[in-house]
C-alpha cells in the first residue's frame, strides 16, 4: 500500500454504506478524509458512532480521490446520477449497484479472481452481485486448474440482500407469529418468515422464466471469468435468514478433478476457507460466515450422475464480502497497482 492518503466518499447510508464505513476503518484504509453522502443531510449512527451525512449532489464529489457507491439492488442507483460525473471530476469510482456491471467500458472485478481487469478502468469499476462474488471466488481456483464447462447453482439468499426492509420484514413476521397481530409483507410478494420464496428481482424477457438475480449470475460469471459462452443456470431463492448467502454449486470441468485435489486447491486460494468434514457435521454455515471476510466452501464431492463434475456448498456474508469488502479491496488493489 502506498504511503499516500486519499479523500474517500461513501455514497449511501444503508446496510452496505454502513458496512463500507466499517470495512474502511477496520482495514485502516489510507484515508485523509471520509465523506458520507445520502439523499438527505443528517447525523446518523453508522458503524458504532454518530456520523455527519451530507446530501449527495455533483459538487459533493469535488476534492475526492475515490468514491464507493453502496448501490441499491432492484432500482436505478445513485451511480446513474453521479457516477460518471464524479469520474469527470477526477474521482475513481467503485460501484456496487447493478447499472454498469455489463457496460463494456467498465471492468467487473473480484480481486481474488480478476484483479488485472482493473488496469482497463476508465475511472469506473463495478462490483459484481453478491451471489456472483462468492461463487466465482470458489470456482476460479478450480477453473484455473481444470477449466469449467458448465455451472448449475441454486442460492439460498439472506433477507439482508434486500436491505433493512428485508431484515425488518423477517423480524416483524417472526414476532407476529409468536405474539399475534398484523404484519406486513415488506419487500416480498409473500411472507418470508417460515417460508422460502423462489423470486429475487424482476422477470427478464431476455431469459424467459428467469428473474433478474438469476440473469446477473449468468452474465456476470461469464464476464468475470472471461468465458462469454459459459453455460450457467441459476435458481435464486430468498430464505428466512438474516445474514449470509448460501449456494449449492454443481460444476462440470473439462477434465477430472478429485474432491481431494479440489480441497487442496481451495485451501490455498485467496479469500477461501475450506470447512469440509461432513462426517462430523462440519461444513459452512450462514451463522458462522456472518461478519467474516472469507468465502467458505465445503461438502466437496463428486457428482455421480455426470463425469468430471463436482458439487460444492458455498457460504459468505453477502453484505461484507458480497458488497462492501469487495469494493474496498478493488480500491486497495488499484492503489497497489499504482493506478491511483
Amino acid at each position: 500500500m502506498s504511503n499516500e492518503r486519499y479523500s474517500v466518499g461513501v455514497v449511501g447510508a444503508g446496510l452496505v454504506g454502513e458496512e463500507l464505513v466499517r470495512v474502511l476503518e477496520q482495514r485502516e484504509f489510507p484515508m485523509k478524509e471520509l465523506r458520507i453522502m445520502a439523499r438527505s443531510e443528517r447525523t446518523q449512527e453508522l458503524a458504532g458512532r454518530p456520523r455527519d451525512v451530507i446530501a449527495a449532489c455533483q459538487e459533493a464529489f469535488d476534492g475526492l480521490d475515490i468514491a464507493l457507491f453502496a448501490g441499491t439492488e432492484g432500482v436505478s442507483g445513485a451511480s446513474q446520477l453521479y457516477g460518471w460525473r464524479a469520474v469527470e471530476r477526477g474521482v475513481f469510482v467503485v460501484d456496487n449497484g447493478k447499472d454498469f456491471r455489463m457496460d463494456e467500458r467498465v471492468p467487473l472485478v473480484v480481486p481474488e479472481v480478476n484483479a488485472d481487469a482493473i488496469k482497463a478502468h476508465q475511472g469506473f469499476v463495478a462490483n459484481p452481485n453478491c451471489s456472483t462474488i462468492q461463487m466465482v471466488v470458489a470456482l476460479a481456483p478450480l477453473h484455473r486448474e481444470a477449466v469449467i464447462k458448465r455451472v448449475i447453482v441454486s442460492t439460498y439468499q439472506a433477507v439482508s440482500g434486500t436491505g433493512r426492509s428485508g431484515l425488518d420484514a423477517l423480524s416483524s413476521q417472526r414476532r407476529a407469529a409468536v405474539e399475534g397481530g398484523r404484519t406486513q409483507l415488506g419487500p416480498y410478494a409473500h411472507p418470508i418468515y417460515d417460508n422460502v420464496i423462489p423470486e429475487i428481482g424482476d422477470p427478464k424477457d431476455e431469459m424467459p422464466g428467469y428473474y433478474s438475480e438469476e440473469l446477473k449470475m449468468v452474465l456476470e460469471t461469464r464476464k468475470i471469468l472471461g468465458c462469454p459462452n459459459l453455460p450457467v443456470s441459476a435458481t435464486c431463492v430468498r430464505v428466512p435468514v438474516a445474514m449470509s448467502h448460501s449456494e449449492a454449486i454443481n460444476a462440470e470441468f473439462e477434465r477430472d478433478i478429485s474432491p481431494e485435489d479440489a480441497r487442496d486447491i481451495l485451501a490455498r486460494a485467496p479469500g477461501v476457507t475450506v470447512v469440509d468434514d461432513p462426517e462430523n457435521s462440519e461444513y459452512p454455515l450462514a451463522l458462522d460466515a456472518a461478519g467474516q471476510d472469507a468465502v467458505y466452501v465445503g461438502r466437496i464431492r463428486k457428482d455421480p450422475s455426470q463425469p468430471n463434475t463436482l458439487d460444492l456448498w458455498c457460504v459468505s456474508d453477502n453484505i461484507r464480502k458480497g458488497a462492501a469488502l469487495n469494493a474496498v479491496q478493488i480500491a486497495e488493489k488499484a492503489i497497489e497497482m499504482g493506478l491511483l
